[in-house]
């Protein structure tokens, strides 16, 4: 990952590279980039073990730094995921589950809702008890009188009975999303330098040099959003890369 500095050392744009020295030329002889040359007073770069590494390290400084000319990648845009609390469902800034168990990794509020509308529907849950809609207390709900939710909204299925079968519906929902049994890792090497980039539930926890050190590694990094998850996403599913279990 490289870096052009302008004066006092403020950030002027950051990118990644197999190849910095051409991709740098490339950046100093382009027209349309006249003014980042003008304006670069130093240039710097920090080495990654692979692709990945590098894609990673670029989404989080652009974040982190705010570069004057990098347009892509600067915006924070959140994940959600979905909590069972002490009996309660909530949909929260994956940043902001805390410890509590998570339910699957979603782009937006909206996307999680929706797929909560699919559970209920596969599993005769209450929207009113989901916190989709609002049900009068006491009444039954619309869908309970299409014979589409069993009846905790009217006392004919107990709180618990339906928390145990959303609770269920999500794990099954879970194993489906993320395939492992815990958190992975992504290895990447070069001859001198290896790197694990730890995944657990599609969120990235961080990068560590050895297996001990990857498996300490419990909380999503704070500026992971979709670009991180885009970045993650194409490598687990095509099995293009070499993988180390963390879980045992």
């Amino acid at each position: 990952m490289y870096t052009f500095h302008g004066d006092h050392d403020a950030p002027l744009y950051i990118g990644k590279s197999i190849h910095i020295r051409r991709r740098v030329m490339d950046h100093l002889c382009t027209p349309d980039e006249a003014r980042l040359a003008a304006m670069t007073r130093r240039f710097s770069f920090v080495r990654t073990a692979g692709d990945i590494g590098a894609q990673l390290l670029e989404a989080q400084q652009v974040k982190l730094q705010q570069p004057l000319f990098n347009k892509r990648l600067r915006r924070n845009r959140r994940l959600c995921t979905i909590t069972l609390e002490r009996g309660e469902l909530h949909i929260r800034n994956v940043h902001d589950a805390g410890d509590a168990a998570t339910y699957g990794l979603f782009p937006s509020r909206y996307a999680a809702i929706e797929m909560l509308r699919d559970l209920a529907d596969d599993h005769l849950l209450c929207y009113g008890e989901l916190g989709i809609e609002k049900v009068t207390s006491g009444r039954p709900c619309f869908r309970h009188a299409l014979r589409r939710c069993v009846g905790v909204c009217c006392d004919k299925e107990s709180k618990e009975d339906h928390r145990q079968r959303l609770l269920t519906a999500l794990i099954d929902r879970h194993v489906q999303a993320w395939p492992y049994t815990g958190a992975i890792g992504i290895v990447e090497r070069t001859e001198d330098m290896q790197q694990i980039h730890v995944v657990r539930n599609w969120s990235y926890l961080g990068s560590a040099d050895n297996k001990n050190a990857a498996k300490r590694l419990a909380k999503p990094t704070p500026w992971f959003d979709r670009d991180g998850y885009k970045i993650l996403v194409r490598p687990l599913l095509s099995n293009g890369c070499e993988l180390v279990d963390l879980s045992l």
